[in-house]
């Protein structure tokens, strides 16, 4: 449990708070941008790091990153920043998906408030481990699906709310790579080692690393859950032992029908996650590549393109957005809204209120680990339909 010496600085309402991080040492990439997202409006800073396996990397890592504290492994932090006078507010997890339920876990015994990266858990059984501990205690607890964090999203999220599309009827989603068309886990690629490894990965390939994406981007903006999946998950690239690319078949409570693709062997993409929603009165487009425009169709009427920053947004969106109209925002500022809703709900936490928790946690984690089991058990029974 969290101790505090006398000698401790002022509770987290009165000043910047100070994060730890896990993972995300040299050569890893998510760990920098959870850095970035965590620091850029100013309200935290990182100080601490158990920053890899291999002590020679983590003592590297954290001097890097000019850290205050550097640990050789996650246990001896979360002990050692529980007792500190000026011990971390908070910490990241951005370790492979295997490592996420003990490291998790260490921080949480010690009232530590957490922020995780995608997916949950390496497992079902994981992640709802992970949600019993969370929900048997007050601390915070965050997922990181940065999409949500997008201005021109959440402008998608409040058109559907405010009733303007109808009633959901089709709703298309695709996210496409092609950075696993050839073996690189064979050439020694630190991340398509471990991304490709079930053991660290957990039971899905794209359908774990970048389809819990579009489903979660699917329930975020449409409000509607997905009820059952009809999956073919495949692997393209000899030898490999998880899936490279996933079509999905999806029923939403609701009673709309959707399709998710994932993939990353899609030759020439980059980066392309793209989210179209029909409605019985209008539909909407959005695509990540193009992030500041949210494509809005009414029914008998010209089509409108919205842009991120003006007044004539929502409030959600506009409270997202951090430039003028015209200025390019996009996946850092997306991640750091996620950031900035958390600290905020640390510090109403501190101040004895309710946490707002406008930002994914550990039951949009839970879903996305239902999804991936469900997918790949639907694929492996020949695309029969699966309940969530």
């Amino acid at each position: 449990m969290r101790r505090m010496s006398s000698g401790s600085t002022p509770d987290p309402v009165h000043r910047r708070l100070r994060a730890g991080i896990v993972g995300g040492g040299r050569g890893a990439f998510i760990g920098a941008v959870h850095r970035m997202a965590a620091e850029l409006d100013g309200q935290a800073l990182v100080v601490a790091g158990a920053m890899s396996s291999d002590p020679v990397i983590a003592r590297a890592s954290a001097a890097g990153w000019f850290l205050e504290r550097s640990y050789a492994s996650y246990e001896e932090m979360a002990r050692s920043e529980s007792a500190h006078a000026d011990g971390i507010d908070f910490v990241i997890v951005a370790t492979p998906n295997h490592l996420h339920l003990p490291v998790a876990r260490a921080f949480l015994a010690e009232d530590i408030h957490v922020v995780c990266d995608k997916p949950l858990a390496a497992s079902l059984a994981e992640a709802e481990e992970l949600a019993r501990l969370v929900g048997g205690g007050t601390t915070l607890f965050a997922l990181t699906h940065a999409y949500t964090g997008y201005p021109m999203v959440r402008e998608a999220r409040e058109l559907v709310r405010s009733g303007r599309l109808g009633e959901i009827r089709k709703v298309l989603v695709e996210y496409l790579q092609d950075w696993l068309m050839e073996p690189l886990e064979s050439r020694g690629n630190k991340q398509a080692l471990w991304r490709t490894d079930p053991a660290r990965a957990g039971p899905g390939g794209s359908v774990g690393d970048i389809g819990t994406h579009a489903a979660n981007l699917l329930e975020f903006v449409t409000g509607e859950r997905i009820e059952a999946v009809c999956a073919d998950l495949s692997s393209f690239v000899p030898g490999r032992r998880l899936d490279d690319d996933a079509n999905l078949l999806l029923r939403l409570e609701g009673g709309a029908k959707g399709v998710l693709t994932c993939s990353q062997i899609a030759c020439g993409e980059e980066n392309r996650l793209s989210l179209r929603v029909y409605g019985s009165q209008a539909g909407l487009e959005w695509h990540q590549q193009e992030p500041n425009t949210l494509i809005f169709r009414p029914a008998g009427k010209p089509v409108e393109l919205l842009r991120t920053g003006h007044g004539y947004l929502s409030a959600a969106a506009r409270s997202a957005a951090r430039t003028p109209p015209g200025h390019p925002e996009g996946y850092l500022e997306g991640f750091a809204n996620i950031y900035r809703g958390f600290i905020a709900d640390v510090r109403r936490v501190a101040r004895g209120e309710a946490p707002q928790r406008d930002y994914p946690g550990v039951e949009a984690g839970l879903r996305g680990l239902r999804f991936v089991t469900q997918a790949v058990a639907s694929s492996r029974a020949g695309s029969a339909w699966m309940r969530l």
